[in-house]
């Protein structure tokens, strides 16, 4: 039987030891084995992508089964910074002239609706997961100038996504940071993105959905009919639908095409650091290549990342760790003018990318009833909360108006 690197491609999800690994209330009850054969609908993977589509996909009718080949949780979603912003990592007056205006507003504005959406859900379930909402400064950077900005700010009031433009003089008045200019807007949030997964699967279990872990998938076929999975121990499970929220150990059947992989690097400084008053509720990115990303967290951490790579491998070397938290460590002292301590934590990991900064979310061309969510880039959080709400009105029967935005594309004959 083909081993499981022939469905979906199989690495290490994060390098050394992500701050999130030590969080509490993340081990959740699962089961051993599935409970049944035969189920209506089959999530691949347990983090906070499988979390948010089991959790919409759990409606009291339908039987729904998660299964992860490791611990739930404990694959890329430990390695996120969990800066969950409605800001894609392509502006939206670039990404207009890539796609069209009209798309790119859509996009653009589906975003801000995932925040707010995910605000809900953390709310309506009672998770403690330090989920706060943020303001976002973009800052100029080497790839997006002052003008650039001002372009940006245009198009954003155009679309109805409110920004302030912030000339240098009062960015450095009111932030102390020495650029040419910053957007400034709302509407996005950050969190501990393991709780947060960790507590939407127990909701969702609470809803009927079982979880079983560890279980690897190790073949698939996808008919009119349903998809049928085999498992390590040589189980068969059936499902009507399959949707793969794998993160980055994606479905070869839509690999090296609109979607590439690439490494990064994230380093977190001990609890309690002395930081601007400002930062407890502003995260920070930069016009930059590679851009430098920054928050705070709710026990006094900075939390920063960055330094990213085009290799799908360079995340695992030991001496780049090294090299690249030094890296994002002087870019951060220099960019708040402060001294930080030395981290307490380093991390690198691999991420998706697409060439418009979009996912790719739906049903995989070739494989019916197989969907899949995957290219997440800066957005992991926010774009996994868009997947679930599509994937779920796929199955529902009644689609989502803006499924064509993040469609996979029909393999070439």
């Amino acid at each position: 039987m083909p081993k499981s690197r022939d469905i979906t491609r199989q690495r290490d999800l994060h390098e050394s030891h992500p701050l999130w690994a030590d969080s509490p209330r993340i081990t959740l009850r699962v089961r051993g084995r599935p409970s049944r054969t035969d189920y209506d609908c089959i999530v691949v993977g347990a983090g906070i992508s499988g979390a948010l589509a089991a959790h919409a996909l759990a409606d009291g009718k339908r039987s729904v089964l998660v299964v992860d080949r490791r611990q739930p949780v404990h694959g890329s979603t430990l390695a996120s910074t969990a800066m969950i912003q409605h800001e894609i990592d392509v502006p939206l007056h670039r990404l207009a002239g890539m796609i069209g205006e009209e798309k790119a507003r859509r996009a653009w504005q589906r975003s801000a609706r995932a925040v707010e959406q995910l605000t809900r859900i953390v709310a309506d379930t009672g998770i403690s997961c330090g989920f706060e909402r943020e303001k976002t400064l973009f800052l100029a950077g080497d790839a997006y100038g002052r003008r650039a900005l001002q372009n940006e700010l245009d198009a954003r009031n155009a679309a109805g996504i409110a920004a302030d433009f912030l000339d240098a003089a009062t960015l450095a008045e009111r932030f102390s940071i020495q650029r040419t200019g910053a957007l400034l807007s709302d509407i996005s949030a950050s969190a501990n993105p393991a709780q947060m997964a960790a507590g939407i699967l127990r909701a969702a279990a609470a809803r009927g959905v079982e979880i079983v872990s560890p279980l690897e998938i190790t073949d698939m076929r996808a008919t009119a009919d349903g998809v049928f999975l085999a498992t390590e121990e040589g189980r068969i499970l059936s499902a009507r639908h399959a949707v793969f929220c794998s993160g980055y150990e994606f479905l070869e059947a839509v690999a090296d095409r609109d979607h590439a992989i690439v490494s990064t690097w994230a380093l977190s400084t001990p609890p309690g650091t002395a930081l601007p008053d400002w930062l407890k509720d502003c995260i920070v990115w930069e016009g930059a290549d590679p851009y430098l990303y920054l928050r705070s967290s709710r026990d006094g951490r900075l939390i920063a990342g960055g330094e990213d790579e085009e290799s799908e491998d360079a995340y695992a070397s030991p001496q780049k760790l090294r090299q690249k938290a030094k890296t994002i460590h002087r870019k951060v002292e220099a960019l708040l003018g402060l001294s930080l301590p030395q981290p307490a934590h380093v991390w690198a990991a691999p991420f998706g990318t697409t060439r418009t900064g979009l996912p790719l979310i739906g049903r995989v061309p070739g494989l019916p009833n197989v969907f899949a969510v995957m290219g997440f880039g800066g957005n992991g959080i926010t774009f996994s909360q868009i997947a679930a709400e599509i994937v779920a009105a796929d199955i529902a029967g009644h689609g989502d108006a803006d499924a064509d935005l993040f469609a996979f594309r029909a393999r070439d004959s």
